[in-house]
């Protein structure tokens, strides 16, 4: 059974979330448990203060524990500081207010922190991929969660560039999960590429992801919502996957945007919650669909100095690729994280490399903090951002320019996507 409460005007309100997550108590007692909830980073938009105290508001009192954890993936570990903005309020007042609730950052590169629960065999691993991939991989995700009776996963769904649409047990893997199962998942979907498979509901990566999370043996349920902007518009509560599967019809509806023709040159404005092109990435993959062959999108965040606070010196030995550099060389790239790889596959994007000449279909620029070199050394173009007036892009849609403020979670499509082999 999944609960929901869905607005088409209004953003909900703290009583329409409230209301959803009480319907959720009652078919699924917690009294008496101990309740792991897990939520996202500073790196997904939406209410997730919201959420954090809302569940504990309500929850806190009846659970015997109450726990936060951050699906960090393989993103950095959050400062006090800000999971304090992450929550939307000071650390002293959430201590004040909810003195028996922990808040964790995932572990993921802590080899003592995680825990085995399987293997994705070699078979197994071949059929979820069509064949693509042939290896086994070990299933391991944080151990924390054999300390608890529950986990309740709460986070927003969107179209994603490596699953399909994230939510649901992507919390699981990659949110909380060793780098092991990360790496494959992300590989697979950077061979499927980034504009067959973004948007897409039902991928081999998200198979792959529901056969790991049968091993967990873990009891289960989800929050799941979709946000227009800040707010959210859309809560569903149940069983993790028929929850997640309603979320993506409505981030279907309001986070898929269609174009008849594309821009040759598009503009994608980095929100500050982005701060890093790890990242910050996500404002070519929502766009990339849309950018005409040859055509040039850049990256704007003026508030971004790093490639990535996690894994910045891979990228700076392997660079930025399309898929074919990596595929085409494997025995020379095979050794380096695969999830660094996909990274680097689809900010460069689809393109093609034949006899040594790499040819990416989008020009991809950073106007950024990052110097012009290092974006240079990385196989990236660059502009000055302080020479960049986004203004100067907007409305300009009958030229061929498309400008995009706070870019990176809606997705921009064609109407036609033959020329992805969609």
């Amino acid at each position: 059974m999944v609960i929901s409460h869905v607005s088409t005007g209004a953003p909900l309100g703290d009583s329409q979330i409230r209301s959803v997550i009480e319907q959720l108590l009652v078919v699924r007692p917690l009294d008496g448990r101990r309740v792991l909830a897990i939520i996202p980073d500073h790196s997904r938009s939406g209410p997730t203060g919201t959420f954090f105290r809302l569940i504990s508001e309500t929850l806190g009192k009846r659970a015997k524990q109450l726990d936060f954890l951050i699906a960090l993936g393989t993103h950095a570990p959050m400062s006090d500081e800000k999971i304090a903005g992450l929550l939307q309020m000071t650390t002293a007042d959430r201590l004040a207010k909810f003195t028996k609730i922990g808040v964790y950052n995932h572990r993921w590169n802590d080899p003592s922190a995680l825990r085995q629960v399987g293997t994705l065999s070699r078979g197994q691993v071949e059929e979820l991929s069509n064949g693509m991939l042939s290896l086994d991989v070990p299933v391991l995700l944080n151990k924390m969660v054999f300390d608890y009776d529950h986990l309740l996963i709460c986070g927003p769904i969107f179209p994603h560039e490596v699953v399909g649409f994230s939510g649901g047990h992507k919390y699981l893997f990659p949110g909380i999960a060793a780098p092991q199962i990360i790496n494959f998942t992300h590989w697979l979907g950077a061979l499927i590429t980034n504009p067959v498979i973004n948007g897409t509901r039902n991928t081999p990566v998200r198979a792959a992801i529901e056969a790991a999370a049968d091993m967990v043996p873990i009891e289960r349920s989800l929050i799941g919502y979709v946000v227009e902007g800040r707010d959210a518009r859309g809560v569903f509560a149940g069983p993790v996957r028929e929850a997640w599967h309603a979320a993506t019809e409505l981030s279907e509806k309001l986070q898929i945007v269609y174009r008849e023709k594309p821009y040759h040159t598009v503009l994608s404005c980095a929100p500050t919650m982005y701060d890093d092109i790890w990242t910050a990435g996500k404002c070519m993959y929502k766009l990339e669909p849309v950018v005409a062959d040859g055509g040039t999108l850049i990256i704007h965040g003026p508030h971004i100095g790093e490639v990535s606070y996690s894994h910045g010196q891979v990228l700076d030995q392997v660079g930025y690729h399309v898929r074919d550099y990596f595929v085409k060389q494997w025995d020379r790239f095979k050794e380096f994280p695969w999830g660094v790889l996909a990274h680097s596959t689809h900010v460069k994007g689809v393109g093609q490399y034949e006899g040594g000449k790499e040819s990416p279909r989008v020009n991809v620029v950073l106007a950024t903090r990052i110097p012009e070199q290092r974006c240079r050394r990385i196989n990236l173009g660059y502009v000055d951002p302080d020479s960049i007036n986004p203004a100067e892009y907007t409305g300009r849609e009958d030229e061929g320019v498309l400008q995009v403020p706070e870019a990176g979670e809606i997705l921009y499509r064609l109407r036609d996507m033959s020329k992805f082999g969609e």
